[in-house]
């Protein structure tokens, strides 16, 4: 997922989410949508006496079995029931409807009204399982991975009572090939009807003029069964389940566009009352039943999200624990910047914050048509001060210095380093330089753009400054923040280096390395921004893909991305993202959700 420095957002269908959630940590740092490898968050505890240090181990995923797909979710201890959080949140939520939600504020919020077929179950430590969320297990394959069968729970009720069946949900997927659903991850139907919007041909109207995707495509044989037909096998269905839009939507409760406003509850909680822009209420769902839930609990009578605080706004509130703030939040507000120093420095803050990395990478992408050269590619990767550009970007509680392009949230992560930047974050010149008399190309001029926001015109002095240390002559290209991100997914851009950044949409890495760097995907508009375009990519990329176990793949794709890195260098990271979270000292069961990178609502309670 993309990232863009004024509309963080991914796009589809694998840039908004990460996206956003960067800009939400960044914007915390900077401004400014993955399991923490540190093995979790969850009520601080001294997560972060390592401030700066880069955790590298693996992320820890798996797939569970039925039993971890069974209700109800542990107790936490301690939990209570009643009273009310607050949930401070700086941008406004663009949608409510689970069929249009990509971002990670919105993301967060949805696991308290909205259910899918497969969700994320995290642990104590923070290890995750996906697992049956409506269904009964986190799917099963056949025909090669290409077939994906579903049995739903007994006992699923809408918060009107009525019985969520398999039709239920197969409206909610049909829903998503309508015109009007444009802004949330659309894998499963590309996946059932076609690449790009190609998808749509199949039921241009979506499921509204009694039209239905045929049963070879999409089947529901029974109230409780729903099986999908995918044009080629997918080993990461169970993960693609777990996006919001793969779950139920009662047909004559669905109002279209207006379903914005008033999505229908299939979780702990529904909406009580909306106010666009200001508030939202949700309020107890009394038809959930937590037999069939294996993540959620109901522990709060309500939450009162409302919006306009801007970081520093809600991290005094959270520090000065006031009054109703004492039992307040924020889902995707970052501590501000300015104020980590002291947030880390008051102990009573010890037990209630978490600093935890992200599945968000920060990279320049090299312009591989007018950058043919790769010693010169590989000079600019040695010379890129990452160091530098970290702390323009907030410094330690913002990032970790990036040594290869897959975030150490990604399942199969392992801690390469081939342009030696633990060693020399501020870049290594006399290798860059080396590099660049041999190719004969002391001297060379690159067009470097980047977004006119504060944070990036300070970032662009510090990698001028150390391009032209290490022999180049560097033409800055200040770009209107606005229009940057079309600017620089224009193939016949003109510029030769341009900072961008993605995340996964899930912790496989099948969600990074095809999107940025096959070259079927160059178009303008498309996120392989390198335009990179080799073959011998492809095919991989081709081989992998067809991998029936992710685990198996997984290291795979780090591999990959490695040679990606070492031979093409098509671009070169510079920092992993962190959130660095703080809430009110009457709430327990607060923690990290590893996927989103946001802090988790579906064990909060009031002390």
């Amino acid at each position: 997922m993309t990232t863009t420095p004024t509309s963080p957002r991914r796009a589809t269908p694998r840039t908004r989410r990460s996206a956003y959630a960067y800009a939400s940590a960044l914007a915390a740092t900077a401004l400014v949508l993955s399991a923490c490898s540190s093995g979790g968050g969850g009520g601080g505890g001294g997560k972060e006496e390592g401030v700066g240090e880069d955790k590298t181990g693996a992320a820890n995923y798996s797939v569970g079995t039925k039993d971890d797909s069974t209700g109800p979710a542990p107790e936490v201890p301690g939990a209570k029931k009643g009273g009310t959080v607050s949930v401070l949140q700086r941008d406004a939520f663009n949608h409510l409807d689970p069929g249009q939600i990509y971002y990670v504020d919105m993301l967060t919020a949805q696991l308290l009204y909205n259910r899918s077929l497969t969700n994320y179950k995290v642990d104590d430590k923070g290890r995750v399982k996906v697992v049956g969320d409506l269904a009964t297990d986190a799917g099963t394959s056949s025909d090669g991975g290409k077939t994906w069968t579903y049995t739903l729970k007994d006992g699923l009720k809408f918060e009107d009572g009525s019985p969520i069946t398999s039709q239920d949900v197969r409206w909610g997927i049909e829903r998503l090939y309508a015109s009007f659903e444009t802004d949330g991850p659309l894998y499963i139907p590309q996946w059932l009807s076609g690449d790009g919007n190609d998808f749509r041909k199949a039921l241009p109207d979506g499921p509204y003029n009694g039209q239905h995707l045929p049963a070879s495509v999409l089947d529901t044989p029974d109230d409780k069964t729903i099986v999908f037909h995918f044009r080629r096998p997918h080993a990461d269905t169970p993960f693609a389940t777990a996006m919001p839009n793969i779950g139920p939507v009662k047909a004559d409760k669905d109002t279209k566009q207006k379903y914005d406003n008033a999505p229908f509850s299939s979780g702990p909680y529904k909406v009580g009352d909306y106010k666009v822009g200001k508030s939202l209420t949700l309020v107890r769902n009394e038809h959930w039943d937590p037999r069939t839930d294996p993540i959620r609990h109901q522990y709060a009578d309500r939450f009162e999200v409302s919006f306009g605080h801007q970081f520093a706004d809600s991290t005094r509130r959270f520090l000065a624990d006031q009054g109703d703030d004492k039992a307040a939040l924020s889902f995707s507000n970052a501590v501000a910047p300015e104020m980590t120093e002291k947030v880390l420095a008051d102990a009573g803050t010890k037990n209630r914050r978490f600093l935890e990395i992200q599945p968000y990478v920060d990279y320049i992408a090299f312009n591989t048509d007018r950058l043919k050269d790769v010693r010169v590619r590989r000079a600019l990767a040695y010379a890129m001060p990452n160091g530098q550009i970290l702390q323009q970007n907030g410094g330690a509680t913002a990032g970790v210095v990036a040594t290869n392009l897959l975030s150490p949230a990604m399942d199969g992560y392992r801690p390469t380093d081939p342009f030696g930047k633990k060693a020399k974050p501020a870049g290594d010149t006399d290798k860059a330089r080396e590099l660049l008399k041999e190719a004969g190309k002391l001297g060379q001029e690159v067009v470097y753009a980047y977004p006119n926001t504060d944070t990036q015109q300070k970032v662009a002095v510090v990698v001028t400054q150390a391009l032209e240390r290490a022999g180049f002559k560097v033409q800055k290209k200040e770009v209107d923040a606005n229009t940057y991100r079309t600017a620089i997914a224009e193939v016949k851009n003109q510029f030769d280096l341009y900072r961008c950044s993605w995340g996964a949409d899930w912790p496989v890495s099948s969600t990074v390395v095809p999107p940025l760097f096959d070259s079927r995907q160059i178009a303008d508009g498309s996120q392989n921004y390198s335009h990179l375009n080799d073959p011998k990519v492809d095919a991989e990329i081709d081989r992998i893909s067809a991998v029936t176990d992710v685990k198996q793949a997984a290291p795979e794709w780090q591999k990959l991305a490695d040679r990606i890195l070492t031979e093409d260098v098509p671009a070169v990271p510079t920092f992993y993202n962190r959130q660095f979270s703080l809430w009110g000292s009457r709430l327990g069961g607060v923690k990290y959700h590893p996927v989103y990178g946001s802090a988790d609502p579906t064990a909060v309670f009031v002390k």
